[in-house]
């Protein structure tokens, strides 16, 4: 037998095989490098906030909610929450936003809530997070002395550990920059810095934290510092991200340590679209981000849905639409790309007013589907397993002839399914919808689309052009009824007054003509008053808040089918 062995050649494959084991080495330690091993201790330069090494970093993670002992959130205050953030997430940044001077906060039991603290700091500290240790409070300026103390032991015990950023007023009011705010940011920075000389400290700022341009102007004296900018995507829009530019083009950097997708108050649906426009705003302005928050209250800002444990193995099943939104952001930031598959807003599940709502189940003859159960709202089953070609027929009654906007319920994991509503046996189409990518088989949203109908009995279909996607139920309505569906709206801060307020608060009403029903609800999103002004009487309502113990208050105002939310003080 002829030897074939050649040295040269084996020598060659050996050295090839090393190289590649080398570079799959480095390949795998750059993926387990952890967020604070990639940039270490942050730095401020102009306008950026960088790495130790000068490079750009920009962070993507999430806020805790309130800390407050029975308020909720605090359940998840644990080493679990940070492990599964970090693992599932792929969150760089966890905040920590301990409440100080509402109920079940810092002033009432300091121990208590600084050990809350030091359990997530911690956790981050292990995991190579950062952290952002957040002084939760809307009028900070009154505990000054508090501030102070509890930061100095903060730099004391976690000054030397990069991970740390120092938030030394989470939102003040509508207060003075220059006579408020400054002065005891400038007072709790010096205290930090006699211990930590350069982690990152964040200032709030004016208008809960909004008026970034205001102290852009007269900044705080010292290094390595940042300024606070929080926005809701259904309340914040374009001008408050040119207030942003404006601070960022006079030389300052911003951090968004608190973000929703909602509605200022937390309440409403998710505005996606805005959600979109402030992520592009913040990759390209290089901003780092928190989102609130990690919480299970029944509310559109929660990540969670209600019940959830604070030791479960989380899957996305336990997201709200929220939650799954941003998940899907934080998870492909990395300093990089910042467009996941983008969720749809959803759309309110009862039936329309003076529409027909029809299950999906509820065929008189089909083609190719199944049926199964549905986590939808309201729970019952959906109709699955659509494949193209497949079909369902319904009969209904069509009161009038008209335009007729139809509404879908519906869940896919991608973007390729198709709806077609059609009569006569598919020879007439009524109009095609396509089924967004809405993030899994059972997270739901609804399409919609107006058709022409006549008056009267008849059948209508849902063809499938395209399958791949799951129905729940589908509903017609005039387009006169869709169009009067009620709006919501922030009503401006300044137009309530005083704020803060000590025994009366005055708001106008935007539709005297209407009766308004007035709610005030706590922090913890519990009613503590309601009134009803009746139509015509008045042009501006009184509010007698003197029996409401001190704090931060949403105020609710329904009235001619638009609602209208602002926040205000009680001192």
């Amino acid at each position: 037998m002829k030897n074939t062995y050649q040295p040269g050649v084996s020598a060659g494959w050996r050295g090839l095989c090393l190289s590649l084991l080398l570079v799959l080495v480095s390949w795998q330690a750059a993926l387990a490098q952890t967020p604070v091993a990639k940039y270490g201790a942050l730095q401020v330069k102009g306008n950026q906030i960088l790495g130790q090494a000068g490079q750009a970093a920009s962070l993507a993670g999430n806020s805790l909610f309130w800390s407050n002992a029975g308020w909720g959130g605090e359940r998840y205050y644990s080493a679990n929450v940070v492990g599964w953030l970090k693992n599932s997430w792929n969150a760089s940044i966890v905040r920590v936003a301990m409440g100080v001077d509402e109920a079940g906060g810092y002033l009432e039991n300091n121990a208590r809530e600084k050990a809350k603290v030091k359990t997530v700091v911690d956790a981050c500290i292990a995991a190579g997070l950062y952290v952002i240790i957040d002084w939760h409070s809307h009028q900070a300026e009154k505990h000054q002395a508090e501030a102070i103390a509890f930061f100095k032991e903060m730099a004391t015990t976690y000054g030397t550990k990069p991970n740390l950023i120092y938030e030394i007023y989470n939102e003040p009011l509508q207060v003075s920059w220059s006579g408020v705010v400054k002065p005891y940011a400038q007072a709790v920075t010096n205290a930090i810095r006699a211990i930590d000389p350069d982690n990152l400290i964040v200032v709030g700022t004016p208008t809960w934290s909004q008026d970034v341009d205001v102290a852009a102007a007269d900044p705080v004296a010292g290094i390595n510092i940042a300024y606070t900018l929080h926005f809701y995507a259904a309340s914040h829009k374009a001008a408050l991200r040119a207030k942003a530019s404006a601070a960022l083009s006079k030389g300052v950097a911003l951090f968004v340590t608190e973000y929703g997708t909602c509605d200022a108050s937390g309440a409403g649906s998710v505005d996606a679209t805005s959600t979109q426009e402030w992520m592009d705003f913040m990759k390209q302005n290089k901003l780092s981000h928190c989102n609130w928050a990690i919480n299970d209250k029944a509310e559109a800002a929660s990540a969670l849905v209600t019940g959830t444990s604070p030791s479960a193995a989380w899957s996305d099943n336990f997201l709200t639409t929220s939650g799954r939104l941003v998940k899907g952001y934080v998870q492909g930031w990395g300093g990089t790309a910042a467009t996941p598959a983008p969720t749809p807003t959803p759309t309110p599940t009862p039936t329309p007013a003076t529409g027909t709502k029809i299950e999906a189940e509820s065929y008189h003859a089909m083609s190719g589907v199944q049926t199964e159960t549905t986590a939808d709202t309201g729970g019952g089953l959906d109709v699955g397993w659509l494949d193209a070609g497949d079909w369902m027929a319904y009969t209904v009654t069509v009161p009038t002839a008209g335009t007729y906007t139809i509404q879908c319920r519906v869940a896919s994991p991608n973007a390729s399914g198709q709806i077609s509503l059609e009569q006569n046996s598919g020879t007439t189409k009524l109009g095609t919808l396509a089924v967004p990518n809405t993030g899994g088989w059972q997270n739901w949203t609804t399409i919609s689309r107006t058709v022409t109908l006549a008056a009267g009995q008849q059948d209508i279909a849902i063809g499938v052009p395209a399958g791949g996607y799951n129905i729940n139920w589908w509903s017609f309505a005039p387009v006169s009824a869709s169009a009067a569906a009620k709006t919501t709206s922030t009503l401006a801060a300044t137009a309530v007054y005083p704020n803060p307020a000590q025994q009366q608060l005055r708001l106008p009403l935007a539709q005297p003509g209407a009766t308004a029903r007035i709610t005030v609800l706590n922090a913890r999103g519990r009613q503590v008053l309601s009134q009803e002004v009746p139509a015509g009487t008045t042009t501006e309502a009184a509010v007698a808040v003197a029996d409401l113990e001190p704090g931060v208050y949403l105020l609710r105002v329904v009235a001619g089918g638009q609602t209208t939310t602002t926040r205000f003080v009680k001192e």
